[in-house]
């Protein structure tokens, strides 16, 4: 998935580049995104779903020719938020392998199907009982990785049902069975292998909180900074209904209302700033202003 993070974080350094002024850098950089794109495809791709890593023998990790650990979550999440495959149909189908093989009703797992031997070329993964730590539990920092990813490619619905799965919120109707405080994300939940699935391990030591937040308010409300000023692409249930937020960005706060009178899980019909049309989603910055009234309808 660190390739999945060069291609995200390359297009934006890349921006940045132009941005300052520094074109040619801009343009080397895109090049270096463009090689690991396709050699993400070429040597990163394993028939339905994308590959985590190659051994210090050369042998793949998560790979159907495994015979444990074929599936991991970080690569379907990071490579498919990052826009691979998305294009080529295969993020979906990376992400249609995550809910088939790594979904519990409690979050999604690391990686299936657990280790039950030691492998010494794998080290500490494979040191866990089968649904404990990163041998196949319910790790609650990557689980945002996978709905960010779902609003990549316009599937609200799975994307708000990931979310919820893990939310402190929405867990304490189970109290019993999660067993730490209901207010607060865990590092891990034990995954289907475990004797006990369901309960959560480590709470307070994550930094699920910061990728929820940037799940939740930038991918599935929409509401994404940029260089340029406030883009605003929802990616909602289909169910959830009109919304609306207060944002503060820069000097300015936006009063936002967004409405769904279609019922569609994504899709910027139109964006009224101030009672005039935008095209596309990104509200133009105006340097000094500080009130924004922003009318957003999806179709």
């Amino acid at each position: 998935f660190i390739a999945g993070m060069f291609v995200k974080y390359g297009r934006e350094y890349a921006e940045l580049c132009e941005l300052i002024g520094k074109p040619d850098e801009a343009k080397r950089a895109l090049a270096e995104v463009d090689q690991m794109y396709n050699a993400v495809l070429d040597a990163g791709w394993d028939g339905e779903w994308f590959v985590r890593a190659y051994d210090a023998y050369g042998k793949k990790i998560g790979s159907k020719e495994c015979k444990e650990g074929q599936i991991f979550i970080e690569p379907q999440g990071f490579c498919s938020l990052a826009g691979i495959g998305v294009k080529e149909g295969l993020a979906k189908k990376a992400l249609d392998s995550v809910k088939e093989k790594l979904d519990t009703k409690y979050g999604v797992m690391i990686l299936q199907p657990a280790y039950t031997e030691y492998h010494l070329e794998l080290g500490e993964v494979s040191s866990y009982p089968p649904g404990y730590k990163e041998n196949a539990g319910i790790f609650c920092h990557n689980n945002p990785w996978v709905s960010i990813a779902e609003t990549v490619i316009g599937r609200g619905d799975r994307a708000f049902e990931v979310y919820q799965k893990t939310c402190p919120a929405y867990t304490e109707e189970i109290s019993e069975i999660h067993r730490t405080e209901p207010y607060v994300y865990a590092q891990m939940i034990a995954g289907a292998d475990a004797k006990f699935h369901g309960e959560a391990k480590n709470s307070w030591l994550t930094g699920t909180a910061a990728w929820t937040f940037v799940n939740i308010s930038q991918y599935i409300l929409g509401v994404y900074p940029t260089h340029k000023g406030l883009s605003i692409d929802p990616c909602t249930p289909k169910n959830f209904g009109d919304f609306s937020l207060v944002r503060k960005f820069r000097e300015g706060t936006y009063y936002i209302e967004v409405k769904n009178p279609s019922n569609v899980e994504k899709g910027v019909k139109s964006l009224n700033v101030d009672g005039k049309e935008i095209n596309g989603c990104v509200i133009p910055y105006e340097k000094g202003k500080t009130e924004y009234h922003v009318v957003v309808t999806m179709g």
